[in-house]
């Protein structure tokens, strides 16, 4: 089969690779489409997440590595005393890679484990024509959810996650800094929530405008004005600012804008620690959190797709086919800001 394999920093190959074995207690799966995720890029241009020197003490791999953790596919095979799943079932994958034994997975927080990993990152993942995976990460697609949309659960996971977790109530306004796919997720996921006004920042004008488009009350470009005073012109303050891009200034404004008592919720991944103003958030009681990934949030996700309450097919921006994936695809994405979430045709 045909499979995007990371061999190092700015080296995955498109190759021939074994088919994957099946065992019991396993799934294996076709898969159609999936998505190219920011730590897809932090994997391919720095080597970030992807196990080098010793294996992932849970999945008992490193690298080569067959990248890939947000995908849909078809069941095309299931191993002895799996049940509740068939071949032929249309399934998004939760990728999390857990022990089940550690103080936090026994709390149900799986997604804070110990050793957490991702398929695709720390196991064999789905830019490739089959994977096999566990019972657990397999969840069911109704009719009226594409392959296309079940490659974006994951990713709108990780959006629901974050707006869950936060102080958002309904009513309150938000502002989302980077527009980015995880950002314009998060803008339907605060707007399902029940958010009065959305203001989107990023310094891509075609990445607002998709903003506006999905459902952004205010677009704000930081290349152009000054970003907390254009905020608070508009809204007199933020609820719940959501940090989407990763950067120091971006997360120094969203601090910046919140009201007394609101809060930032960071979302993004950053490359080195930021300054934090603690008078600031003294002052004015801000509360600072973090999410990673998301847990027992797929079955939700998947209903608000299907029901279009999260409309997630409207930040795919392009379709590629496997064998392109690194031009079209990893490289494309570090010049072209009008994308947003590309799809991989993995079995076109």
């Amino acid at each position: 089969m045909k499979a995007a394999i990371w061999h190092g920093k700015k080296d995955v190959r498109v190759e021939e690779a074994a088919l994957p074995v099946i065992s019991a207690g396993k799934v294996m799966i076709q898969t159609a489409w999936a998505g190219i995720c920011g730590s897809d890029l932090h994997a391919y241009h720095h080597g970030m997440g992807i196990p080098v020197e010793h294996v992932h003490p849970l999945t008992g791999q490193k690298a080569p590595m067959t990248m890939g953790h947000e995908f849909s596919g078809i069941v095309t095979e299931v191993g002895e005393g799996v049940t509740g799943i068939q071949p032929g079932d249309r399934v998004a994958i939760e990728p999390l890679v857990y022990c089940g034994e550690c103080e936090y997975c026994k709390k149900g927080h799986y997604n804070q484990c110990l050793s957490v990993g991702f398929i695709g990152l720390h196991a064999n993942g789905g830019f490739a024509e089959y994977v096999v995976v566990e019972p657990k990460m397999v969840h069911k697609l109704p009719e009226n959810v594409t392959l296309e949309e079940g490659a974006l659960v994951e990713p709108a996971a990780v959006a629901l996650h974050a707006v869950r977790e936060s102080k958002l109530q309904v009513g309150d306004k938000v502002a989302v800094f980077g527009a980015g796919p995880i950002g314009l997720l998060t803008v339907l996921a605060a707007k399902a929530a029940g958010a009065s006004e959305i203001v989107v920042v990023d310094v891509s004008q075609e990445r607002l405008e998709k903003a506006k488009v999905i459902g952004a009350s205010h677009i704000v470009n930081a290349a152009e004005v000054d970003t907390v005073s254009t905020i608070l012109a508009l809204t007199d303050g933020i609820d719940v600012a959501y940090e989407a891009a990763g950067a120091q200034p971006t997360f120094t404004n969203a601090l910046s804008v919140t009201k007394k008592g609101g809060q930032v919720m960071v979302i993004a991944a950053f490359a080195k620690p930021v300054e934090i103003d603690l008078f600031q958030m003294m002052v004015k009681e801000t509360s600072v959190a973090a999410t990673l990934a998301y847990r027992h949030i797929y079955p939700e996700v998947i209903r608000l797709i299907a029901s279009k309450q999260m409309d997630v097919a409207q930040v795919i921006t392009k379709k590629i086919d496997l064998a392109n994936i690194v031009e079209e695809g990893f490289e494309l994405l570090l010049t072209d800001k009008t994308q947003a979430k590309i799809l991989v045709n993995t079995n076109g």
